[in-house]
Protein backbone atom coordinates (compact mmCIF):
# COMPACT_ATOMS: atom_id res chain seq x y z
CA UNK A 1 0.00 0.00 0.00
CA UNK A 2 0.91 3.48 -0.57
CA UNK A 3 2.29 5.90 1.74
CA UNK A 4 -0.79 8.32 0.02
CA UNK A 5 -3.26 5.70 0.77
CA UNK A 6 -2.30 4.77 4.24
CA UNK A 7 -2.24 7.98 5.35
CA UNK A 8 -5.55 8.87 4.11
CA UNK A 9 -7.26 5.43 5.24
CA UNK A 10 -5.74 6.91 8.83
CA UNK A 11 -7.42 10.28 8.27
CA UNK A 12 -10.72 8.81 7.52
CA UNK A 13 -10.17 6.30 10.37
CA UNK A 14 -9.63 8.91 12.77
CA UNK A 15 -12.68 11.23 11.01
CA UNK A 16 -14.75 8.07 12.16
CA UNK A 17 -13.33 7.88 15.86
CA UNK A 18 -13.85 11.88 16.08
CA UNK A 19 -17.36 11.87 15.66
CA UNK A 20 -17.88 9.93 18.52
CA UNK A 21 -15.48 12.47 20.69
CA UNK A 22 -17.06 15.29 23.01
CA UNK A 23 -16.29 18.60 21.98
CA UNK A 24 -13.83 20.67 23.99
CA UNK A 25 -15.17 23.63 25.33
CA UNK A 26 -14.12 27.02 23.70
CA UNK A 27 -10.90 28.92 25.07
CA UNK A 28 -11.06 32.81 24.86
CA UNK A 29 -7.76 33.87 23.49
CA UNK A 30 -7.42 37.35 25.54
CA UNK A 31 -6.93 39.37 22.17
CA UNK A 32 -9.23 42.36 21.81
CA UNK A 33 -12.57 40.95 21.30
CA UNK A 34 -12.19 37.71 22.47
CA UNK A 35 -15.02 38.06 24.57
CA UNK A 36 -17.59 38.32 21.61
CA UNK A 37 -15.21 35.60 19.53
CA UNK A 38 -15.80 33.14 23.15
CA UNK A 39 -19.16 34.07 23.05
CA UNK A 40 -19.95 33.26 19.52
CA UNK A 41 -18.16 30.19 19.41
CA UNK A 42 -20.28 29.21 22.84
CA UNK A 43 -23.39 29.28 20.68
CA UNK A 44 -21.76 26.54 18.39
CA UNK A 45 -20.20 23.21 18.51
CA UNK A 46 -16.41 23.31 18.98
CA UNK A 47 -14.72 21.83 15.36
CA UNK A 48 -13.34 18.35 16.24
CA UNK A 49 -10.14 18.17 15.10
CA UNK A 50 -8.87 15.14 12.88
CA UNK A 51 -6.66 13.63 14.86
CA UNK A 52 -3.92 11.04 14.75
CA UNK A 53 -3.79 7.79 16.07
CA UNK A 54 -2.38 8.87 19.49
CA UNK A 55 -5.36 11.10 19.92
CA UNK A 56 -3.36 14.16 19.25
CA UNK A 57 -4.56 17.01 16.67
CA UNK A 58 -1.72 16.74 13.66
CA UNK A 59 0.49 19.88 14.28
CA UNK A 60 -1.13 20.14 17.14
CA UNK A 61 1.83 22.72 18.91
CA UNK A 62 2.68 24.61 15.45
CA UNK A 63 -1.04 25.59 15.44
CA UNK A 64 -1.37 26.88 18.59
CA UNK A 65 2.03 28.32 18.78
CA UNK A 66 0.82 30.35 15.66
CA UNK A 67 -3.21 30.82 17.08
CA UNK A 68 -1.46 32.44 20.14
CA UNK A 69 0.97 35.01 18.16
CA UNK A 70 -1.97 36.19 16.64
CA UNK A 71 -4.63 36.31 19.63
CA UNK A 72 -6.88 33.04 17.52
CA UNK A 73 -8.86 30.62 19.65
CA UNK A 74 -6.74 27.33 18.62
CA UNK A 75 -10.13 25.25 17.73
CA UNK A 76 -10.83 27.94 15.22
CA UNK A 77 -7.40 27.51 13.63
CA UNK A 78 -7.55 24.00 13.73
CA UNK A 79 -11.00 24.00 11.73
CA UNK A 80 -9.83 25.92 9.23
CA UNK A 81 -6.85 23.80 8.81
CA UNK A 82 -9.03 21.31 8.99
CA UNK A 83 -11.58 22.40 5.88
CA UNK A 84 -8.89 23.93 4.27
CA UNK A 85 -6.11 21.22 3.58
CA UNK A 86 -7.17 17.60 5.89
CA UNK A 87 -3.77 18.55 7.76
CA UNK A 88 -1.82 17.95 4.46
CA UNK A 89 1.23 20.29 4.38
CA UNK A 90 1.20 18.89 0.40
CA UNK A 91 -2.12 19.91 -0.16
CA UNK A 92 -2.61 21.66 -3.80
CA UNK A 93 -6.13 23.48 -5.13
CA UNK A 94 -6.78 24.20 -8.35
CA UNK A 95 -7.36 27.34 -8.14
CA UNK A 96 -3.60 27.29 -6.92
CA UNK A 97 -3.67 27.58 -3.01
CA UNK A 98 -1.02 25.83 -1.48
CA UNK A 99 -0.78 24.28 2.34
CA UNK A 100 -2.05 23.33 5.22
CA UNK A 101 -3.54 26.76 5.45
CA UNK A 102 -4.28 26.72 1.55
CA UNK A 103 -2.66 30.53 0.80
CA UNK A 104 -2.39 31.88 -2.86
CA UNK A 105 0.53 32.89 -3.93
CA UNK A 106 0.39 36.30 -3.74
CA UNK A 107 -1.51 36.38 -0.24
CA UNK A 108 1.40 34.03 0.94
CA UNK A 109 3.67 36.47 -0.32
CA UNK A 110 2.26 39.57 1.37
CA UNK A 111 2.55 37.77 4.63
CA UNK A 112 6.00 36.61 4.20
CA UNK A 113 5.63 33.22 3.72
CA UNK A 114 8.37 32.17 1.61
CA UNK A 115 7.43 28.34 1.57
CA UNK A 116 3.58 27.87 1.48
CA UNK A 117 4.03 24.04 2.04
CA UNK A 118 6.29 24.48 5.08
CA UNK A 119 3.91 23.57 8.15
CA UNK A 120 5.43 26.41 10.62
CA UNK A 121 5.32 29.10 7.12
CA UNK A 122 1.32 28.06 6.28
CA UNK A 123 0.47 27.66 9.83
CA UNK A 124 1.84 31.13 10.77
CA UNK A 125 0.89 32.96 7.71
CA UNK A 126 -2.41 31.23 7.69
CA UNK A 127 -3.13 32.56 11.40
CA UNK A 128 -1.80 36.46 10.07
CA UNK A 129 -4.60 36.43 7.44
CA UNK A 130 -7.20 34.93 9.55
CA UNK A 131 -6.37 37.47 12.39
CA UNK A 132 -6.36 40.70 9.48
CA UNK A 133 -10.21 39.23 8.48
CA UNK A 134 -10.96 39.13 11.88
CA UNK A 135 -10.03 42.57 12.61
CA UNK A 136 -11.98 43.81 9.62
CA UNK A 137 -15.14 42.15 10.54
CA UNK A 138 -15.41 42.95 14.16
CA UNK A 139 -14.08 39.95 15.28
CA UNK A 140 -17.17 38.15 13.95
CA UNK A 141 -15.69 34.36 13.26
CA UNK A 142 -18.36 33.61 10.81
CA UNK A 143 -17.57 36.92 8.55
CA UNK A 144 -13.81 36.64 8.93
CA UNK A 145 -14.00 32.82 8.05
CA UNK A 146 -16.08 34.02 4.85
CA UNK A 147 -13.72 36.40 3.69
CA UNK A 148 -11.18 34.04 4.32
CA UNK A 149 -12.76 31.49 1.98
CA UNK A 150 -14.40 34.16 -0.74
CA UNK A 151 -12.42 36.98 -0.30
CA UNK A 152 -13.26 40.43 1.97
CA UNK A 153 -14.41 41.92 -0.89
CA UNK A 154 -17.58 39.26 -1.02
CA UNK A 155 -18.02 39.42 2.41
CA UNK A 156 -18.11 43.58 2.44
CA UNK A 157 -20.53 43.34 -0.55
CA UNK A 158 -22.71 41.51 0.98
CA UNK A 159 -23.04 42.72 4.69
CA UNK A 160 -21.87 39.03 5.77
CA UNK A 161 -21.56 35.84 4.57
CA UNK A 162 -21.85 35.89 1.07
CA UNK A 163 -24.84 33.35 -0.65
CA UNK A 164 -22.61 30.97 -1.74
CA UNK A 165 -23.14 27.53 -1.20
CA UNK A 166 -19.33 26.34 -1.44
CA UNK A 167 -18.59 29.71 1.16
CA UNK A 168 -21.67 29.14 3.53
CA UNK A 169 -20.77 25.08 3.99
CA UNK A 170 -16.80 26.36 4.59
CA UNK A 171 -17.91 28.08 7.06
CA UNK A 172 -20.77 25.77 8.76
CA UNK A 173 -18.27 22.97 8.73
CA UNK A 174 -15.27 24.91 10.85
CA UNK A 175 -17.65 26.64 13.18
CA UNK A 176 -19.74 23.41 13.98
CA UNK A 177 -22.82 23.24 11.81
CA UNK A 178 -23.84 27.05 13.63
CA UNK A 179 -26.01 29.02 10.45
CA UNK A 180 -23.65 31.19 8.85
Amino acid sequence: MSFAAATRIEQIQTMIGSLAAPAAAPQPSGAPGATSFAQTLATVRTPVAAQSGDGSAPFGAEIDAAAARYGIDPSLLRGLVRQESGFDPRAHSSAGAMGLTQLMPATASSLGVTDPYDPVQSLDGGAHYLRQMLDRFGNDPAKALAAYNAGPGAVARFGGVPPYAETQHYVQNILGGASA
